[in-house]
């Protein structure tokens, strides 16, 4: 089925970077559409803020600009353009004011997705942008058209702009199956492999230790690779480690395992104690005690932490009942823990890689597809958790949809 009148801009995907496109081309003057393949919008957005929405952070923008590496030069003029303190003036209009959190995290004072969600879909409503539900894009017909599957069979619509905000690979079964790779590759696009980012690791647990320690979390820990230390927290899987303390050295990680096939994390178990105070701790007599008991009381050491250790002490042939107390101590804070390969993508938080910046011009068009955006996850770029991945597809969103307005010779209101 064809439709016969062309809309000013088509958005594909309905996620925070495309519905972002949209309210600002449709505050523009534009006609715009938004389709997407599932059945509601915003499915990852919503599960994201099931534990509390970090919407963005509060330090200042040089450090939030750092946060994106390599590509941080590439995402400047976006984040630059609607930067954290725009983000939350915008979620203030939508009735949704923001707090700043002990870490500096920014968050919604109702602390859920769901309320800014509905506000802003009635604020899209309002402004005349038509939501399509269920309409899975599957590329351009010979005429240039938008190709969709729908409930009610193939569709093709004509767009004057498209921008696609299609998301990564993580979480597929709420939308974001990195199904654009292919279509985007046929049209000559470059695009980095897609890759899991903020994501666990796998490790050879001993079977024993899995069964009975899986969904554990190791607290107060400080867990370094490459020369960077992060303090925080980890959690036991059966198959692995993951966590917010793990998802901060995820990327170096990673590299490091798809490069050599390993890597190993050293984990802090006390890093508030000296490896001196930790030995005077472990010198104290054991009288009858298990060792495990006296490791809990004398170092401080909670049962899952015991087991980590006992692990590393295993694997370098090690006894740790007839370890001295300095050697003890020295590998209670140095726990060598070997990581031996990525978590599947499907699970990860979100995704490297993505259409590389050098396909866009500065209104992110892409210069091989005339009329054609791209925002958000799709982009070839990774943040750390904290806020900065939403931060910078709401920024590349609304740079879209200035773009997109630019395209149709209109001016963007904002």
């Amino acid at each position: 089925m064809t439709d016969a009148s062309t809309i000013d801009v088509a958005v594909i995907g309905a996620g925070p970077a495309g519905l972002m496109a949209a309210e600002v081309a449709a505050q523009g003057g534009a006609r715009v559409t938004v389709f997407d393949g599932m059945s509601s919008a915003a499915r990852k957005f919503l599960l994201a803020g099931r534990g509390g929405l970090n919407l963005t952070h509060s330090e200042p923008l040089a450090d939030v600009l750092a946060r994106y590496g390599a590509a941080q030069q590439r995402l400047r003029p976006a984040i630059e353009a609607f930067p954290p303190d725009a983000l939350r003036a915008w979620a203030e209009e939508l009735g949704q004011p923001t707090f700043v959190g002990s870490s500096g995290r920014v968050f919604p004072v109702a602390m859920k997705a769901s309320p800014l969600l509905r506000a802003w879909l009635r604020r899209l409503d309002a402004q005349g942008v038509q939501l399509k539900l269920r309409h899975r894009w599957t590329g351009w017909d010979d005429h240039g058209r938008l190709l969709f599957d729908t409930f009610d069979g193939p569709r093709a619509i004509a767009a004057r702009a498209t921008v696609l905000a299609l998301g990564g690979a993580s979480w597929p079964k709420l939308g974001s199956d990195g199904g654009f790779v292919d279509l985007l590759a046929a049209k000559g696009i470059a695009i980095a492999p897609l890759k899991p980012a903020n994501c666990g690791f796998t490790v050879d647990w001993s079977e024993l230790f899995a069964e009975k320690y899986q969904g554990t979390p190791l607290k107060n820990i400080a867990l370094s690779f490459g020369g960077r230390v992060i303090r925080g927290e980890a959690i036991v899987t059966k198959t692995g480690l993951e966590g917010g303390a793990v998802y901060a050295l995820s990327a170096g990680l990673r590299d490091a395992i798809l490069a050599d096939g390993e890597a190993t994390l050293m984990i802090a178990l006390r890093p508030d104690l000296s490896a001196d105070e930790l030995a005077l701790r472990l010198a104290k007599p054991k009288g009858k005690q298990s060792l495990s008991t006296f490791l809990r009381k004398a170092a401080g050491l909670p049962p899952a932490g015991i087991g980590v250790l006992q692990e590393a002490a295993h694997r370098q042939g090690l006894s740790l009942a007839s370890l001295p107390p300095a050697e003890c101590a020295a590998l209670i804070n140095a726990v060598p823990v070997r990581l031996t390969g990525v978590a599947p993508i499907a699970r990860a938080i979100s995704t490297a890689g993505g259409v590389a910046f050098a396909e866009l011009d500065d209104t992110s068009m892409l210069r091989k597809l005339p009329g054609v955006f791209a925002a958000g996850e799709m982009l070839d770029w990774e943040a750390p958790t904290g806020g900065y991945l939403l931060t910078a597809c709401f920024a590349t969103g609304a740079a879209a949809g200035r773009g997109a307005l630019a395209c149709l010779g209109r001016k963007s209101t904002d």
